[in-house]
């Protein structure tokens, strides 16, 4: 009973904040005007908006590689730099954007990557780039370098910190037989770190999903994100049902993210 007694008011905000509105979700998105099961509204999802599901899986899985890449590489050198001075600025400077909202990271994209924006100028004045040859980046690109931009500190925590943990007997001899620290980093730190690179990566793919201010401050034309859609159908036509139906279809592929996770920790028991 005092097990049960600690754990109840965490119990009751999952139930309240989690369970009970996917179960209203759920009611909403099979129930027709009639009140009987339907498929209707999928059907109307599937209709305006497969462009925007494809359009937003194809977002959510590029900015996922790059912010791996970016993950790895930052903790890579913060575990493997022989510059302390380098290594100390980099660990300070990387983690800023962690306490920075989606909603200002739009807000500080549309600045610095509009056509008149802090980028083009800068590139303008190293004399890297035409004056006539500026373009905004404020489409899928936009969003792509957001995503990257906010989640790969997340990433990098989690990662650096699995990598500090490492016993460095390996590493020094690597080192010491004239390996190259990508080659280091690559054959003996990754592997040993590959679980928490994969729990960052599929974190931040959820996180993405689930994002409006970014996609709707940055690309809210077609296609756009489903987080666009669903404000749309609920702000616009108050379409609730198609609005829940398109929750539900992102709800499938965070779950697919969630699954791919969980069977490559069961392959890892397995093998371990």
């Amino acid at each position: 009973m005092a097990g049960l007694a600690l754990v109840a008011p965490a119990l009751a905000i999952v139930v309240a904040f989690f369970i009970v509105p996917l179960g209203i979700s759920f009611a909403l998105a099979f129930r027709g005007k009639d009140g009987r099961f339907t498929l209707e509204h999928f059907a109307k999802a599937f209709d305006l908006y497969t462009t925007d599901l494809v359009f937003t899986l194809a977002i959510v899985l590029l900015a996922s590689a790059l912010i791996a890449i970016v993950a790895i590489a930052i903790a890579g050198y913060l575990t493997l730099g022989e510059n302390p001075r380098a290594v100390a600025v980099l660990r300070w400077l990387y983690r800023w954007p962690l306490f920075i909202p989606f909603v200002v990271t739009g807000q500080v994209m549309r600045t610095f990557l509009a056509k008149n924006g802090m980028l083009n100028h800068v590139l303008i004045g190293a004399g890297l780039l035409e004056p006539l040859a500026a373009q905004s980046l404020l489409d899928w690109r936009g969003i792509v370098v957001a995503f990257v931009w906010k989640q790969a500190p997340f990433v990098t925590l989690l990662v650096a910190g699995a990598m500090a943990s490492l016993e460095r007997g390996h590493i020094e001899a690597a080192r010491n037989l004239g390996a190259p620290r990508w080659r280091v980093l690559w054959d003996i730190v990754l592997p040993q770190v590959r679980g928490t690179v994969l729990v960052g990566i599929v974190l931040s793919f959820v996180t993405m999903l689930s994002v409006l201010s970014v996609p709707l401050m940055i690309n809210p034309n077609s296609p756009t994100m489903i987080t666009v859609d669903v404000a749309y159908r609920i702000n616009t036509h108050s379409d609730y049902a198609v609005a829940n139906a398109l929750c539900l279809l992102s709800l499938l592929v965070a779950a697919s993210g969630a699954w791919f996770y969980l069977r490559h920790a069961a392959r890892s028991a397995e093998t371990g």
